[in-house]
């Protein structure tokens, strides 16, 4: 698909991801249309203006409206924290479903390119991953698979995201706790070449399939590499590495979840959120990657420096 004058209608546009994603599919010519509760703006959107409707996954109208007339739909719009297992599936299943019921009324002939996440891979850990992959079964039961593409980024960092700055913090101290055994394996990408990835598998068209991205090196990585590549790149020189005992940490999710519980509040950091960090097969096999036209252009070493430059002239390090 040759994306000059074509619409492109995108949720979850304000969040880490989806701000990279609209600045990178501007460039590449699309018509950007996005799903937003109020006017959004960010320096990365700079000579960017997209069109705005007003609205959010629970309210159909606005969806509708959202994808009337689009040449592709691009599904970022997710929750990553939620107070239980039910509030992940209100808004990763059903929001998803709400959006593939409007586009089969009012755009049945878009692409619909859905981001999902490596997580739906393993649903038995959490809430979170079960509503991921439920969220996928939403798309690949309703539409046809000359409509539909499914992408599972793994965890994906990079300048401005708040979530995986915590590998940063942690490479910063003189004791890093290392959270997995050293078999642990863990993908990773850069959100420079995420999106770009997204806008690869727009420009080929729909692919009737799941398809996972990585970087250069999809079997991933070891927590130590990870956590040695962020005390590098915060200036860490000589970093002691400790294994934290699992039961110690299991303890500490369980007591985050009832803690969080009893405040009624959604926890990040929550048993089922441990037992996806402690899993040890975050990898990704060439059969299930997508390739995109251009490999990814950031390392982990690379990659991490530039994060880790932009937050400290953020001021977040």
């Amino acid at each position: 698909m040759t994306a000059a004058g074509k619409t492109i209608a995108v949720t979850g546009a304000t969040g880490f991801v989806g701000r990279h994603a609209v600045a990178a599919l501007a460039t590449r010519g699309w018509q950007v249309r996005v799903l937003a509760r109020s006017e959004p703006a960010h320096p990365l959107w700079q000579g960017i203006k997209p069109e705005v409707v007003l609205g959010a996954l629970d309210h159909a109208p606005a969806l509708e409206r959202l994808v009337r007339g689009a040449d592709a739909v691009l599904h970022l719009a997710g929750a990553i924290k939620a107070r239980d297992t039910a509030a992940f599936m209100q808004v990763n299943r059903d929001g998803t479903a709400a959006l593939v019921a409007a586009v089969q009324r009012a755009a049945p002939a878009a692409h619909f390119l859905q981001i999902s996440s490596l997580a739906a891979r393993e649903p038995q850990l959490s809430g979170y991953c079960a509503s991921k992959q439920a969220g996928e079964a939403a798309v690949t039961q309703q539409l046809s698979p000359q409509q539909f593409s499914v992408l599972r980024p793994p965890a994906v960092y990079g300048p401005g995201d708040r979530e995986t700055m915590v590998f940063f913090q942690l490479g910063a101290q003189p004791v890093i706790p290392l959270l997995g055994r050293p078999s642990a394996r863990i993908a990773v990408i850069h959100v420079e070449d995420a999106v770009a990835a997204f806008a690869d598998r727009l420009d080929a068209g729909a692919s009737g399939s799941i398809q996972c991205l990585a970087d250069a090196q999809p079997e991933g990585y070891s927590w130590r590499q990870i956590l040695q590549a962020a005390a590098d790149a915060t200036g860490n020189v000589r970093p002691r590495f400790v294994q934290v005992p699992r039961p110690l940490l299991k303890g500490l999710g369980s007591a985050a979840s009832v803690g969080a519980g009893l405040l009624g509040k959604a926890a990040m950091l929550n048993a089922g959120k441990l037992r996806e960090l402690l899993h040890e097969d975050w990898n990704v096999s060439p059969l299930e990657q997508f390739q995109p036209a251009q490999a990814a252009r950031h390392g982990l070493v690379e990659g991490f420096r530039s994060a880790a430059a932009w937050y400290r002239q953020a001021g977040w390090l």
